[in-house]
C-alpha cells in the first residue's frame, strides 16, 4: 500500500430539519390548538483515530463528505427524526487543521479518540412552541439550521519515540533492522527509504519503545532538493533524535563532517523546536573501517565536527555497538517518563491545594453577619 501522510477534504454537516405549523383538526374538537412538532437534528461529521490504520490513502479520491440531513417536523405533535451522524477513521497521529483560518481542529494523538469537526444543524421549532394565553392559534415556526461546512487539511505524524536522522544511505534503514522486527527496504543506493517505517525496540519483558524511519535529507532539502522537509513532520512528536553518521562513504569526495553539519543546518530551517529536541550523534559502518583505524578516524571527526551531549560508534550491519544505543535511549525515556509523571503529579497536587484553600474562604450562609439573598 503507498504511504500518504497528507490529504485535503471537505465535511459537510447535515441541516437541521424545518419545524411544522399546524393545528389539531378533529371531529368534535373545534379548538384543538397547534400541534406542529420541531425538526430534527442535522447529522454531524466525526473522526476517530485508529491503530489499525497507518496511513490517509482512504481519503485521496473520496474528498467530500455529507452528513444526513434531519427530518421535517409534523403535525400531531410528530418531531422530525435527526440525522445520521458519518464518522471517519483515520491513522493515530493524525493533525486536523481548518484551511481557511489554519485553526487547530483536532489531534489524534491516541487510539479511539474521537472528535467533532463539523456539527450539524439544529432542528427548527414547530408552532407549539409559540402558543400562549394571548396567541392560541401561533403560526409561527422557525426553520431548521444550516449545517457546518469546513475544508479541512489532515497531516499525519507518526507516533514515535525515537526519530532516526541523516544522509540517504547513512545506513538508518539498517541500523533500524538489526534492532527490531521492522524490515525496511535496504539497498546501496540513495533514497532507497520512500516513505517512514516503525519499528517496535524490546528491551525487556516490559520495556520498549518506537522507532521511526525517515527517507534521507540532503544539503538544500529546504529548497525542495532531493526529497525536501516533506517527512521531517514525522519526528515532530518524538522525545529523542539519533543522527546517523556514515563514517566510511563511497565516494571518496564525501566529507561526513560537512554532510552531518548540513543535516543540523536543514533540521533549523525546518522547525526551531525540532532543533532543540536532544541529538545524539551515532557514527555508524565502522566494520567497513580497518580496526588500527577506527580511533583515528572517530577522533578526526569529533574534532571536526565538535563535541556532542552523546556519541556512540555502531556497525549496524553487523550489530556491534547497536546493543548500547539502545539502553541508552530505553534509560533516557524511562527517566523522561519519570519526570513527566512526577510533574503532573505536582500539578494536580497544586490544583488540589488551590481548590480546598477556595472552599474554606467562601462564605456560608449560615454564618453570622451574613444575609441570604
Amino acid at each position: 500500500m503507498k504511504f500518504f501522510d497528507e490529504a485535503r477534504i471537505e465535511v459537510i454537516a447535515g441541516d437541521g430539519g424545518s419545524g411544522c405549523a399546524s393545528f389539531r383538526r378533529e371531529k368534535f374538537v373545534p379548538r384543538g390548538g397547534p400541534n406542529g412538532g420541531d425538526g430534527g437534528r442535522g447529522g454531524s461529521v466525526l473522526a476517530v483515530a485508529d491503530r489499525n490504520l497507518n496511513t490517509l490513502i482512504d481519503f485521496r479520491f473520496k474528498r467530500t463528505f455529507h452528513a444526513e440531513r434531519g427530518e421535517n417536523g409534523a403535525n400531531n405533535d410528530c418531531y422530525g427524526r435527526g440525522g445520521e451522524d458519518i464518522v471517519l477513521r483515520m491513522p493515530v497521529g493524525t493533525v486536523i487543521t481548518d484551511l481557511e483560518t489554519g485553526e487547530l481542529v483536532a489531534d489524534l494523538d491516541e487510539d479511539g479518540k474521537q472528535v467533532t469537526i463539523a456539527h450539524g444543524g439544529k432542528g427548527g421549532l414547530g408552532n407549539l412552541h409559540f402558543k400562549s394565553s394571548v396567541n392560541r392559534a401561533p403560526r409561527k415556526r422557525t426553520l431548521g439550521e444550516e449545517g457546518e461546512r469546513r475544508s479541512l487539511h489532515l497531516e499525519l505524524k507518526v507516533l514515535a519515540d525515537v526519530g532516526l536522522l541523516g544522509m540517504p544511505n547513512a545506513g538508518k534503514s539498517t541500523f533500524i533492522r538489526a534492532v527490531s522486527a521492522a524490515r525496511p527496504k535496504v539497498g546501496d543506493y540513495p533514497f532507497t527509504t520512500l516513505a517512514p517505517s516503525l519499528g517496535v525496540v524490546r528491551t525487556d519483558e516490559n520495556r520498549s519503545f518506537v522507532i521511526a524511519d525517515i527517507p534521507g535529507l540532503i544539503e538544500g532539502a529546504a529548497e525542495g532538493a532531493g526529497l525536501g522537509h516533506r517527512f521531517l513532520r514525522h519526528l515532530q512528536r518524538t522525545r529523542v533524535l539519533l543522527h546517523l553518521v556514515d563514517l566510511a562513504p563511497f565516494d571518496p569526495e564525501a566529507d561526513p563532517v560537512r554532510d552531518a553539519k548540513a543535516i543540523v543546518e536543514e533540521l533549523r530551517k525546518y522547525d526551531a523546536e525540532l532543533y532543540e529536541k536532544p541529538r545524539w550523534l551515532v557514527l555508524n559502518k565502522l566494520d567497513l573501517i580497518p580496526q588500527e583505524e577506527r580511533a583515528e578516524r572517530v577522533a578526526a571527526f569529533v574534532a571536526a565536527y565538535g563535541e556532542v551531549a552523546r556519541r556512540f560508534e555502531v556497525s549496524a550491519l553487523t550489530g556491534e555497538g547497536c546493543r548500547g544505543v539502545v539502553y541508552a535511549v530505553q534509560d533516557f525515556l524511562d527517566a523522561e517518563r519519570a519526570r513527566i509523571e512526577a510533574e503532573q503529579l505536582r500539578l494536580a497536587a497544586e490544583r488540589a491545594q488551590a481548590e480546598a484553600v477556595a472552599a474554606t474562604e467562601e462564605p456560608s450562609s449560615d454564618q453570622p453577619g451574613t444575609t441570604p439573598s
